[in-house]
């Protein structure tokens, strides 16, 4: 039985991810199940140095999920914070034993392998590293090798993928100027691949290139790779 997070951010302005995370989950055989009354995983509190409120929406979450074998997320950011519960509060044994359940979309279903058939989706990708999956949470190539097993779609590698677009949780806010440089700089090498889709992992990175792209006058379709495994196993539209 794997819990979903639905997240703030991803939940509302990015509904059709969870629906398509939901979805993708249940091809692949687990049993999901979507709290009505979960809350935020206190990402964002963190980062903002609000030390005590991050501890009150992680203790929080940790009941709400404590049910599941795991915990799937589709934001890399609200992923990357839910896995260092331990540290939030430390020597709390639940927390620990919560962050260990915590898995990114990509990352649980390498590990639980493949149960549907992938049927085609002839479309050119550019997959953006988000830096809370890849630096922070060490999950670069599974994102890859789902894209990979899909009959018919291209993987294009977008350059200097290690730098941040610009995003960062709360990081574009304070620091706009900087963010914008980040951003066209991401935007300008997304371009440069010739996709047609942009595929990351992340809502505030597509939200953040998405724009970028838009400054620069460019134009390119973007998705969260839930979607594209989602036309796939289940023969939906892409975005």
């Amino acid at each position: 039985m794997v819990g979903m997070l639905v997240g703030c951010v991803q939940g509302a302005f990015f509904p059709d991810v969870n629906a398509a995370t939901a979805r993708v989950l249940a091809a692949e055989g687990c049993d999901v199940v979507i709290p009505r009354r979960q809350g935020c995983c206190g990402a964002l509190s963190v980062h903002n140095g609000r030390e005590a409120e991050a501890q009150r929406f992680a203790r929080d979450l940790i009941d709400t999920f404590q049910d599941v074998d795991y915990v799937v997320v589709n934001s890399a950011g609200c992923g990357s914070s839910m896995k260092e519960y331990a540290d939030l509060l430390e020597g709390d044994l639940r927390a620990a034993g919560f962050a260990a359940k915590v898995r990114d979309l990509s990352e649980i279903l390498v590990e639980l392998g493949p149960v549907a058939s992938r049927g085609p989706v002839p479309v050119t990708v550019a997959y953006h590293d988000a830096c809370h999956l890849a630096h922070a949470q060490g999950i670069r190539s599974q994102p890859r090798a789902l894209l990979r097993d899909i009959p018919e779609l291209t993987l294009r590698e977008i350059a200097d993928p290690e730098i941040c677009c610009g995003s960062a949780g709360v990081w574009n806010l304070l620091n706009p100027k900087p963010a914008a440089e980040l951003g066209e700089r991401k935007a300008r090498n997304v371009l440069a691949t010739g996709a047609d889709l942009l595929v990351t992992a992340n809502p505030g990175c597509l939200m953040q290139v998405s724009a970028s792209v838009r400054r620069l006058g460019g134009t390119i379709r973007i998705a969260h790779i839930a979607q594209i495994l989602d036309a796939s196993l289940n023969d939906r539209p892409l975005p």
